[in-house]
Formats: C-alpha cells, sequence, structure tokens
C-alpha cells in the first residue's frame, strides 16, 4: 500500500456498479458524486450507455481512475477487485456488505478481498462501508443522504449508521470536517493507517473516531503516539461491557479485546477517551479552537450564584483546580466591582450585572499569571444581554493566549449569540460541567504532548533457560504451571525465596534444614489452584515439624480431589510478611494488544479489592512507576501508620524483568505472580520476593518469539535468589 493522498484527492472516481434504479446504493453513491465533486465521476455497468445523465463505461479499465468504488453484489466483488488492480486503480471503496459479518463463507471472501489487495497493493477501504468522503474536492463518495460541511475534523467509524447520524447532527450545527471515512470491516486499511495519514495532513485539525475494535493494538499506540504530538486524536470505544463486546463482534466481525487492554493502551497512545457522542465533539471542537493551558488553573466569572457552584464542584470534579487570584487581580477587582460582589475565585458580579461589568471581570482575571483557562458563565437577566455578551467575550478572547470556553444558560435567546461565539472558536454550552470538562480536555491534552517516551526496560536475561521450563507443558496434560515453575523468575532475574519442590518428607526435611528459621510449605498441583482455601499451605513449620506437615498436606490434597494430580511439596524460605505488603504482578494476553501487565494489591485480597493498574507491554521505566502510584493502596507502599516504605525501585525492576518475559515469549497466555512481597529497603537484599507463581502456557507458541527479543542479547547477568 502506498500513501492515501490520492484517496482522498482524485481527479477520477469510478463507481463500479452504478445505476439509475431507483433506491440502489449504486444510484445513491452516483447521484451523491455528480452533485458536489469537483473531480470527473465516472459510472461503469455494461448493462447502461448512461447513468444519471452521465456517460457510463462497461469496464473498470475504460474509467482511468484514481478510486474505484464497488457497489456490485458480493458474488462478483472479487472480480471487480481483480479488474481495479489489473487496470492500475490502486485505491478501492468496497461498500458491498456480506463479508466477515455475515459468517464462514463472508470470512472466506473476505480474506480473499485482502489477499488480492495485497497482491494488486490496493489501498482498500471496507467492504461493508458506507464509503468515504472529503470535503475540499466536495468528494462524497458515500450512499449517506447528505454531505458533510468543510472543516478541520477528520472522522473515522467503524459504524455506517454512526457516519450519517453524526453528519446529520453536524450540519444543524454547523460542525465541519476534512475527511469521513466509514471503516466497515477493516479487511485491509483500519484505524492505524488513518491515523498515520492524517498525522501528515495540515488541514487535519482534530482526528475523531467510533471504535468497536482495533486490529493491531501495539501498532496502534506506536502510530498514535507520534501522532499525537502533533494532531490531537478523541475516540469513543464501545463495547466496554462483555455484552457490548459481544455486539461489537456480531456488528462487524471485529474481536473485540478486554475493556482494560482498551483503557490501558488507549492512555499509552495518547488518545483522549469520549464516553459519550457529546464528549466527542465538546473535546472535538475545542481543541480545534482554543490554545492549551499553561497551568491547571481555572478562573469562573459569573452573574448566577447556583450554576457558579457547580462550575466550582466540576473543576475538582475534572482534576482541575480553582485559580488563586494575586493581590493585584483581587484589588482591582475590588475597586471595579460592587461592594456585594464576589472578587474571590469564582468571581460573582451577582445578578444586575451588565456586559461591561462581565467584561471587566472577565480581562482583569484572564490577565492573571495564575489563571490558566477561564469560563464565562452567565444566567438571562434583564440587565444583560446574550448578543452584547458574547460580542465582548469575543473581543476579551482575541487579547489573550488562555484558552476561554462560554457557558449561556437559556433556550432562544441564547442560540444566535452561541453560533457567533461557536463560529469565533469559542465553544459555548448550556450546563457549566460541560464548559468545564472541555477546559480539561485542553489540559489533558497538554500533558500528552509533553510526555516524555521512555524505552522499555531491558535487562540481561537466561532466555533458554526460561525456554526450558515453559517447555515442560508439553510433557503434562495440563498447560498450567504452578510453583514448579519458580526457576522460571529466576531466569529472568524476579527474586525468589530460597527452596525446592520435594516428593519425599526425608527429602523435605533435608531441604528446610538448610534455610534458615521456620519453613513455608505448600502442595504443588497444577488442579489445586487455591492451596489455601483447602489447607493446602502450611506457614511457619519448624525443622521437627517438616515431615509430618508434608505427609498432612498430601493428605488434605488427595481427600480434596483424589485425582489430582501432585507434584510434590514446595519447601520454602519465610518471607517477612509484617514489614511487606502482599502485591501482585500479573499478566493476560489480550487478542488485540498483546500482553496486558497488571500490578496491584495482591495477597488473598486481590480478587475482592480489584485495586489493580494496568498496562500494554512492553512497559518502560515511568510506566511501571506510574502503575505503583495509580493503585488506591499506594500509600502502604509509600509508608503508612509508621510503617516504613517499600523499596519501590525493587517493585518497578521486577514490573519491568516480568514485562519482558512475557513480550519475550508469546506462548506465555497469563501470568500471576501473586504475591510479590515488597519490602523495606535493605541493602544487600532482595526487597521485592516472588512467594508464588501460575501460569498458563500455550505449547504451540513456544517455538515463536515475541517482537522484543534479541537473540544476540548476553545472558551474563546472575538472577537473583
Amino acid at each position: 500500500m502506498g500513501t492515501l493522498n490520492e484517496l482522498f484527492d482524485p481527479d477520477r472516481v469510478a463507481v463500479v456498479g452504478a445505476t439509475a434504479r431507483e433506491g440502489a446504493v449504486g444510484r445513491a453513491v452516483t447521484s451523491n458524486l455528480l452533485a458536489d465533486f469537483d473531480g470527473e465521476t465516472v459510472p461503469v455497468n455494461p448493462n447502461y450507455d448512461e447513468v444519471l445523465g452521465t456517460p457510463c463505461v462497461d469496464a473498470v479499465d475504460e474509467a482511468e481512475a484514481d478510486v474505484a468504488v464497488i457497489v456490485v453484489p458480493p458474488s462478483i466483488v472479487l472480480d471487480a477487485i481483480e479488474a481495479c488492480g489489473e487496470a492500475g486503480v490502486r485505491n478501492v471503496v468496497v461498500i458491498t456488505a456480506g463479508f466477515g459479518e455475515t459468517g464462514e463463507d463472508g470470512a472466506d471472501r473476505e480474506r480473499r478481498l485482502a489477499e488480492l489487495a495485497d497482491e494488486y497493493e490496493l489501498n482498500l477501504v471496507g467492504p461493508n462501508s458506507l464509503g468515504i468522503m472529503s470535503t475540499p474536492s466536495g468528494m462524497n463518495a458515500t450512499f449517506g443522504p447528505e454531505n458533510a460541511l468543510p472543516g478541520g475534523l477528520s472522522f473515522m467509524s467503524q459504524s455506517g449508521a454512526f457516519v450519517t447520524a453524526v453528519l446529520d447532527w453536524a450540519n444543524d450545527n454547523g460542525v465541519g470536517f476534512k475527511d469521513v471515512v466509514s471503516l466497515g470491516n477493516k479487511a485491509v486499511l483500519d484505524e492505524t493507517d488513518f491515523v498515520d495519514h492524517w498525522g501528515d495532513d495540515e488541514d487535519t485539525d482534530v482526528i475523531i473516531g467510533y471504535l468497536e475494535g482495533i486490529e493491531d493494538g501495539r501498532e496502534f499506540i506506536e502510530t498514535a503516539r507520534e501522532t499525537a504530538a502533533e494532531t490531537p486524536i478523541v475516540a469513543v470505544k464501545s463495547g466496554r461491557t462483555s455484552a457490548g463486546a459481544r455486539a461489537a463482534s456480531s456488528h462487524t466481525g471485529t474481536l473485540a479485546g478486554s475493556e482494560k487492554a482498551y483503557e490501558a493502551g488507549l492512555d499509552q497512545a495518547g488518545v483522549i477517551r469520549a464516553e459519550s457522542v457529546d464528549e466527542l465533539f465538546d473535546a472535538a471542537g475545542i481543541l480545534g479552537s482554543q490554545p492549551l493551558p499553561e497551568t491547571d488553573s481555572v478562573a469562573i466569572v459569573t452573574n448566577a450564584g447556583g450554576p457558579g457552584v457547580m462550575a466550582t464542584d466540576a473543576v475538582g470534579d475534572a482534576g482541575l483546580e480553582l485559580a488563586s487570584f494575586t493581590g493585584e487581580t483581587t484589588a482591582a477587582l475590588r475597586e471595579s466591582m460592587p461592594e456585594e460582589a464576589n472578587v474571590h475565585n469564582p468571581v460573582d458580579v451577582i445578578g444586575d450585572a451588565d456586559v461591561d461589568r462581565f467584561r471587566e471581570a472577565l480581562e482583569t482575571v484572564i490577565a492573571d499569571d495564575n489563571v490558566g483557562a477561564a469560563l464565562v458563565l452567565a444566567a438571562p437577566t434583564a440587565t444583560l444581554e446574550f448578543d452584547e455578551l458574547g460580542e465582548a467575550v469575543r473581543e476579551t478572547v482575541a487579547d489573550t493566549d488562555a484558552p476561554v470556553a462560554a457557558c449561556l444558560m437559556g433556550g432562544d435567546r441564547t442560540r444566535e449569540p452561541k453560533r457567533k461565539l461557536q463560529a469565533a472558536g469559542i465553544p459555548c454550552y448550556f450546563d457549566p460541567a460541560r464548559g468545564i470538562e472541555s477546559l480539561a480536555t485542553l489540559a489533558e491534552y497538554r500533558d500528552i504532548r509533553e510526555r516524555e517516551y521512555a524505552d522499555p526496560m531491558s535487562f540481561d536475561v537466561d532466555r533458554e533457560r526460561a525456554r526450558e521450563v515453559l517447555a515442560t507443558v508439553r510433557d503434562r496434560e495440563d498447560n498450567r504451571l504452578g510453583v514448579e515453575a519458580m526457576e522460571l523468575l529466576d531466569a529472568y532475574g524476579i527474586a525468589t525465596p530460597a527452596g525446592e519442590i520435594v516428593d519425599s518428607p526425608e527429602r523435605a526435611s533435608e531441604v528446610a534444614a538448610e534455610i534458615d528459621g521456620d519453613v513455608v510449605m505448600k502442595i504443588v498441583s497444577p488442579d489445586i489452584l487455591h492451596k489455601s482455601d483447602i489447607g493446602g499451605v502450611a506457614v511457619g513449620v519448624a525443622d521437627a515439624d517438616v515431615a509430618d506437615t508434608y505427609e498432612d498436606l498430601i493428605t488434605r490434597a488427595r481427600n480434596y480431589q483424589p485425582d489430582a494430580t501432585i507434584l510434590g511439596v514446595q519447601v520454602q524460605e519465610m518471607v517477612d510478611l509484617e514489614d511487606g505488603v502482599e502485591t501482585i504482578v500479573g499478566m493476560n494476553r489480550d487478542p488485540q494488544f498483546g500482553p496486558l501487565v497488571m500490578f496491584g494489591l495482591g495477597g488473598i485480597f486481590v480478587e475482592v479489592m480489584e485495586d489493580t493498574a494496568f498496562r500494554v507491554a512492553p512497559v518502560s521505566e515511568p510506566e511501571a512507576r506510574e502503575m505503583t502510584e495509580e493503585i488506591q493502596s499506594a500509600p502502604l507502599l509509600r509508608g503508612a501508620r509508621g510503617r516504613d516504605p517499600v523499596d519501590l525501585d525493587a517493585v518497578i525492576e521486577t514490573i519491568g524483568r516480568l514485562s519482558q518475559l512475557v513480550t519475550d515469549f508469546p506462548a506465555i497466555l497469563e501470568l500471576d505472580i501473586n504475591p510479590l512481597v515488597a519490602l523495606p529497603d535493605a541493602d544487600g537484599d532482595a526487597n521485592a520476593a516472588a512467594v508464588d507463581v501460575r501460569l498458563t502456557v500455550d505449547p504451540e507458541e513456544l517455538d515463536l518469539e515475541g517482537p522484543d527479543a534479541d537473540p544476540e542479547r548476553p545472558h551474563t547477568e546472575e538472577p537473583h535468589q
């Protein structure tokens, strides 16, 4: 595939399957192109001499087109694609449905479609697409009812119906677009391709999208990060619930990944996530029209006490803060405002304020260096004309570099002032919370642009030793490994307590004698995952009791599950839990994003508390550090109620080593280190110890290397013991 410039800016567009028949998609597409397209529209249909008054050709090779729009029945789409490839048409939009979304036969047809596109190096949109638009040339190659207004938004959607609904709403509200794409089934071109293209497009101010799934999460993260450094990306991701994910799959054939993976992946990609259509266009509107704030401090100027309080609450809810005015600002406000006015933030110019008082207050607060952004909030009164207020706001904003949003609370009298404000690039709302949320979006994007992305953490490890441990599943009926795989962690330098898995009471006693102090003993069985629930764990076992405890653990396991595979008993050094914090480090392999690394509060409460943070691997040091700060129980790590803080660097290193392990070995489907005991800093000691582990391995993937695995990387570092 080549550049997408010609896809959006063609000189000639062929409609393969054009027809004059009323109600036909081929007629709608042809009619839309003939109505506004600056270039030439060429109908292709051997059954017509002309379509809608335009000469028709028999085959696509006669059209000499830059773009071909395919609207023929699904049974002959592949022939049409092949004809396009042979004719040298490099850009194809397949509107026809009946592919991956319809079942096995359709999926086979879609695979062949992708193969043909690859063979002929086609930029192919769809199938099952509404089509595409590009307003600079007036190109409306869709079967939607109307064209888009021109503007700076480029919009992609995995739902064609969402496109038509949005365009109908946008036309009523004066919202314009540069390009519009209905992604369809994404057999070839997907969201990553369009993010990449629009990131280089000087006429695209903001990229927005409705997504039901992402084809290649890792590639999307890398591409979006680069794009978001210059062009904001805002997306609604549906299918957040399990029911929603199933609906998304049946709707477009997309295999939706887990919500946690999308939440982490979109954040790491620098994508601003909207939860509704209102949020999507609120964010897009302000990002495309207002400067970014230097600080998170917001000033509110209002004539309405109650709405002012609502806006103040919204500031805290949005993660912003009320600006603290300088003494000069407060003095200036006190001098120009009535005695009854509140000259502190939020500034209440009181109900009898006219436009001049509003203007004076706004100009004063926005000149304060402590103010990063401002909200003008007005309710209708007999002394205030909204038309005049709108003009005053426009004039004031023209002379400032700080972002300003307006909130005009009213009905008919606000419509024209609101239109003029938005035409001037000043977003205007009825609800104060929406105004504050929009200002928060600017702060969020500022932070995204200021991010410094670090390389993933990388360590010298013993990959061959790790591979040998993973390969043991080939000799088992079960593909799950437990504490018998502790050597896997050792191979990747993850500290584990001293110990051994034994198969006799005599050997248990010998191992315990080599360990200082009492020991922990655990049943080892792939069939018994929750060992503590059946009494399969003994803590603080003295040397004299080790042999009897061995027999007792084996008996309990046999009584609990007679057919369970018992591999033995682990005899392990005790880790001091009094001074430590039980955490969990884990991974689940997501279908779209790959390894999703988890960190959180561990032990027996992990599933109850669900206090966890996630990142898509491979993870950098700053990302791992953020994970330790995000969880609600972070104060426990930093030292709470007189406890010593744990060695966070050791925890962060463990997260990095696990991230490298699961990236290197795609065969690892899921893995939990629980608990990972985080201990206070002690020179010379391992301050994060992996006490227990369980994982699931896909034997068929064992010979595959992850994308970051380097076969030349030296394996010289001695792992922690």
